[in-house]
């Protein structure tokens, strides 16, 4: 009875957000709507709408934010700052071009888990590339993650040339902050993976810093045919970052 009245309450929810307002709606909040739809009903007033009712503002309304601002106290619009590019992306990297990397931590809490606890009572268990590499991974199953990475396993799998770098996984599921930041890593969600370390560059290995301001060169090991197939299920790459971090991929179907 309880799921029966949520679920009439929602429909009379959408009915009254969205025909009124969809043609307000900012086009990179339709991208939330309609990849996180079992969370997100819509977006009135500046503010995309939760299921359960409660509300996130979209724009805060402070314009021309420095790079630290944007990672450290980032809006709805400005996870979007940066137009993720599927194709290879120039070489070298804009300064600060980090497609991504700019996230909002209470949205992310909000769609899959407020506590390491809550993440666990959605994780699944898979078997990564189980010819090639055989690994079992924790993977979250909201929106879908679960089967884009089965999905990559299996196409991965065929490709024996590329099983030095698919194995020894470095981490899927992984409650932490990011290294010298307050801000939680995108691990802690279990939608994100780091592959094998041992191929991968990461800025601060290679500046030994955690300054985010460090002017940086960059660095590639990994096959780009890897990062295509990670692409085409929904997967930004962490090698397309100024701040680069080429071993990690990460689900985030609004920005491809």
């Amino acid at each position: 009875m309880k799921k029966l009245i949520s679920l009439i309450l929602v429909t009379i929810s959408l009915l009254i957000i969205q025909p009124a307002s969809a043609a307000k709606i900012p086009t990179n909040a339709k991208k939330l709507i309609r990849h996180y739809k079992e969370s997100i009903i819509g977006f009135e007033d500046n503010h995309i709408v939760f299921t359960d009712g409660t509300r996130m503002k979209w724009d805060d309304g402070i314009k021309n934010k420095s790079y630290q601002q944007l990672l450290d106290e980032p809006d709805l619009e400005d996870m979007f700052h940066d137009k993720y590019r599927k194709r290879k992306a120039q070489i070298p990297l804009s300064v600060n071009y980090d497609p991504g990397r700019i996230r909002v931590e209470p949205f992310f809490l909000k769609l899959y888990g407020e506590s390491a606890d809550k993440v666990k009572e959605n994780l699944k268990e898979i078997i990564w590339c189980p010819k090639l590499v055989g690994q079992k991974i924790m993977v979250s199953t909201l929106y879908g993650a679960d089967k884009k990475f089965e999905k990559i396993s299996a196409e991965l799998d065929k490709y024996p040339e590329f099983a030095p770098y698919l194995s020894k996984i470095a981490g899927t599921f992984n409650w932490r902050k990011i290294a010298g930041t307050n801000r939680l890593s995108m691990h802690s969600f279990g939608m994100t993976m780091d592959i094998n370390t041992k191929f991968t560059h990461y800025w601060q290995w290679d500046c030994k810093c955690k300054n985010e301001d460090v002017v940086l060169g960059y660095n590639n090991s990994i096959p780009l045919k890897i990062v295509r197939v990670f692409e085409k299920h929904g997967f930004v790459w962490g090698g397309k970052w100024y701040h680069y971090d080429t071993m990690h991929f990460e689900y985030r179907p609004e920005l491809m």
